[in-house]
Protein backbone atom coordinates (compact mmCIF):
# COMPACT_ATOMS: atom_id res chain seq x y z
CA UNK A 1 0.00 0.00 0.00
CA UNK A 2 1.31 3.36 -1.03
CA UNK A 3 1.10 6.77 0.75
CA UNK A 4 1.20 9.91 -0.87
CA UNK A 5 1.43 13.42 0.89
CA UNK A 6 1.32 17.26 -0.98
CA UNK A 7 2.19 19.89 1.39
CA UNK A 8 1.61 20.01 5.12
CA UNK A 9 -2.33 20.91 4.28
CA UNK A 10 -3.08 18.02 2.13
CA UNK A 11 -5.19 14.74 3.14
CA UNK A 12 -3.27 11.37 3.45
CA UNK A 13 -4.40 9.94 0.36
CA UNK A 14 -4.02 6.16 -0.05
CA UNK A 15 -3.75 4.40 -3.22
CA UNK A 16 -4.45 0.53 -3.32
CA UNK A 17 -2.05 -1.00 -5.54
CA UNK A 18 -2.94 -4.61 -5.33
CA UNK A 19 -5.08 -6.35 -7.97
CA UNK A 20 -8.74 -5.37 -7.29
CA UNK A 21 -9.92 -8.96 -9.42
CA UNK A 22 -9.92 -11.29 -5.99
CA UNK A 23 -13.67 -11.86 -5.53
CA UNK A 24 -13.27 -13.23 -2.39
CA UNK A 25 -11.86 -9.67 -1.06
CA UNK A 26 -15.52 -8.58 -1.45
CA UNK A 27 -17.45 -11.34 0.43
CA UNK A 28 -20.16 -8.96 2.14
CA UNK A 29 -21.61 -7.63 -1.65
CA UNK A 30 -20.04 -3.98 -0.84
CA UNK A 31 -18.35 -2.44 -3.70
CA UNK A 32 -15.07 -1.28 -3.48
CA UNK A 33 -14.19 2.29 -2.67
CA UNK A 34 -12.37 3.79 -5.21
CA UNK A 35 -9.27 5.94 -3.81
CA UNK A 36 -8.37 7.29 -6.79
CA UNK A 37 -10.88 9.14 -8.02
CA UNK A 38 -12.30 12.12 -5.88
CA UNK A 39 -15.96 12.98 -5.04
CA UNK A 40 -17.39 15.45 -6.79
CA UNK A 41 -17.21 19.05 -5.75
CA UNK A 42 -20.48 20.08 -4.45
CA UNK A 43 -20.84 23.87 -4.52
CA UNK A 44 -22.23 25.99 -1.81
CA UNK A 45 -23.91 28.99 -2.22
CA UNK A 46 -21.43 31.24 -0.61
CA UNK A 47 -18.94 30.26 -3.32
CA UNK A 48 -21.58 30.92 -6.12
CA UNK A 49 -20.70 34.20 -6.48
CA UNK A 50 -17.08 34.88 -5.12
CA UNK A 51 -14.17 34.97 -7.50
CA UNK A 52 -11.12 32.40 -7.28
CA UNK A 53 -9.10 35.73 -6.27
CA UNK A 54 -12.03 36.01 -3.28
CA UNK A 55 -11.28 32.52 -2.12
CA UNK A 56 -7.06 32.64 -1.84
CA UNK A 57 -7.27 35.42 0.09
CA UNK A 58 -6.35 35.96 3.19
CA UNK A 59 -8.66 38.32 4.28
CA UNK A 60 -11.43 36.58 3.74
CA UNK A 61 -11.74 34.38 7.05
CA UNK A 62 -11.33 38.02 8.75
CA UNK A 63 -14.41 39.17 7.63
CA UNK A 64 -16.69 37.35 10.10
CA UNK A 65 -14.05 36.99 12.70
CA UNK A 66 -12.42 40.69 13.39
CA UNK A 67 -10.80 39.94 16.15
CA UNK A 68 -9.73 36.25 16.48
CA UNK A 69 -7.46 36.66 19.54
CA UNK A 70 -9.78 38.72 21.86
CA UNK A 71 -7.37 41.99 21.38
CA UNK A 72 -10.38 44.40 22.26
CA UNK A 73 -12.27 41.76 24.65
CA UNK A 74 -12.48 45.41 26.96
CA UNK A 75 -14.46 47.04 24.25
CA UNK A 76 -17.62 44.61 25.03
CA UNK A 77 -19.66 47.53 26.20
CA UNK A 78 -23.01 47.46 26.49
CA UNK A 79 -25.73 49.63 27.92
CA UNK A 80 -26.41 47.62 31.21
CA UNK A 81 -22.32 48.10 31.81
CA UNK A 82 -22.27 51.60 31.32
CA UNK A 83 -25.83 52.74 32.99
CA UNK A 84 -27.75 51.05 35.13
CA UNK A 85 -30.39 52.43 37.82
CA UNK A 86 -30.77 50.66 41.59
CA UNK A 87 -34.23 50.15 42.43
CA UNK A 88 -34.48 52.75 45.09
CA UNK A 89 -34.17 55.35 42.33
CA UNK A 90 -36.17 54.96 38.46
CA UNK A 91 -36.90 56.76 35.77
CA UNK A 92 -40.31 56.23 33.32
CA UNK A 93 -39.99 52.71 31.50
CA UNK A 94 -40.35 54.83 28.43
CA UNK A 95 -37.09 56.95 29.17
CA UNK A 96 -35.07 54.06 30.15
CA UNK A 97 -36.32 52.32 26.43
CA UNK A 98 -35.66 55.68 24.61
CA UNK A 99 -31.62 55.51 26.30
CA UNK A 100 -31.67 52.60 25.80
CA UNK A 101 -32.05 52.99 21.84
CA UNK A 102 -30.42 55.85 21.94
CA UNK A 103 -27.24 54.37 23.38
CA UNK A 104 -27.05 51.65 21.00
CA UNK A 105 -28.03 53.74 17.48
CA UNK A 106 -25.39 56.51 18.80
CA UNK A 107 -22.60 54.41 19.61
CA UNK A 108 -23.15 51.98 16.45
CA UNK A 109 -23.28 55.03 14.01
CA UNK A 110 -20.87 57.25 15.58
CA UNK A 111 -18.09 54.40 15.73
CA UNK A 112 -19.26 53.90 11.88
CA UNK A 113 -18.24 57.79 11.25
CA UNK A 114 -15.31 57.95 12.93
CA UNK A 115 -14.10 54.69 11.30
CA UNK A 116 -14.99 56.02 7.64
CA UNK A 117 -13.16 59.13 8.52
CA UNK A 118 -10.10 57.26 10.31
CA UNK A 119 -9.91 53.86 9.45
CA UNK A 120 -8.15 54.06 5.68
CA UNK A 121 -5.41 56.74 6.78
CA UNK A 122 -4.96 54.92 10.28
CA UNK A 123 -4.13 51.73 8.05
CA UNK A 124 -2.03 53.23 5.60
CA UNK A 125 -0.03 54.83 8.43
CA UNK A 126 -0.19 52.11 10.46
CA UNK A 127 0.89 49.58 7.33
CA UNK A 128 3.86 51.89 6.87
CA UNK A 129 5.08 51.91 10.23
CA UNK A 130 5.07 48.59 10.37
CA UNK A 131 6.69 47.95 6.93
CA UNK A 132 9.48 50.14 7.59
CA UNK A 133 10.07 48.19 11.07
CA UNK A 134 10.14 44.77 9.63
CA UNK A 135 12.48 46.32 6.67
CA UNK A 136 14.83 47.74 9.72
CA UNK A 137 14.63 44.59 11.40
CA UNK A 138 15.17 42.11 8.57
CA UNK A 139 17.78 43.99 6.77
CA UNK A 140 19.91 46.16 9.90
CA UNK A 141 18.93 44.52 12.92
CA UNK A 142 19.09 40.50 12.24
CA UNK A 143 22.27 40.83 10.55
CA UNK A 144 23.95 43.36 13.09
CA UNK A 145 23.24 40.55 15.57
CA UNK A 146 24.54 38.02 13.47
CA UNK A 147 27.82 39.89 12.85
CA UNK A 148 28.25 40.33 16.45
CA UNK A 149 27.13 36.58 17.39
CA UNK A 150 29.50 35.08 15.05
CA UNK A 151 32.24 37.72 15.95
CA UNK A 152 31.56 37.29 19.81
CA UNK A 153 31.36 33.11 19.58
CA UNK A 154 34.62 33.30 21.29
CA UNK A 155 33.94 35.25 24.06
CA UNK A 156 30.91 33.57 24.73
CA UNK A 157 32.63 30.13 25.30
CA UNK A 158 35.40 32.06 27.80
CA UNK A 159 31.92 33.19 29.75
CA UNK A 160 30.91 29.62 29.82
CA UNK A 161 34.39 28.47 31.31
CA UNK A 162 34.39 31.48 33.59
CA UNK A 163 31.00 30.76 35.05
CA UNK A 164 31.46 27.07 35.24
CA UNK A 165 34.67 26.89 36.87
CA UNK A 166 34.78 30.02 38.74
CA UNK A 167 31.84 31.33 39.53
CA UNK A 168 29.65 28.16 39.93
CA UNK A 169 31.43 25.99 42.64
CA UNK A 170 31.66 29.61 44.03
CA UNK A 171 27.87 30.51 44.72
CA UNK A 172 27.59 26.24 45.39
CA UNK A 173 29.89 26.12 48.13
CA UNK A 174 28.46 29.71 49.78
CA UNK A 175 24.98 28.32 49.28
CA UNK A 176 25.97 24.85 51.03
CA UNK A 177 27.61 27.17 53.78
CA UNK A 178 24.58 29.64 54.02
CA UNK A 179 22.17 26.60 54.18
CA UNK A 180 23.08 25.31 57.67
CA UNK A 181 21.85 28.44 59.19
CA UNK A 182 17.96 28.36 60.11
CA UNK A 183 16.18 31.25 61.61
CA UNK A 184 13.06 30.93 64.06
CA UNK A 185 11.39 34.31 64.98
CA UNK A 186 9.47 33.87 68.59
CA UNK A 187 6.77 36.30 69.86
CA UNK A 188 8.46 37.57 73.27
Amino acid sequence: MDTMMKGEDSEEVEIDLEDSSDPEEYDNGTEPEMLWRAPPALEDEENIHTSTLVEISDTKPLINVRDPRGINDCLKVTFEDVIAEPVSVRSGDRVWIWSHALFEVSRVWIYRIVTVLLAIPVSVISGLLFAILSCFHIWMVGPCVQCVSIGTRWLQSLWNVVLSIIVRPLLLSAGKCCGGFSVHLAKE
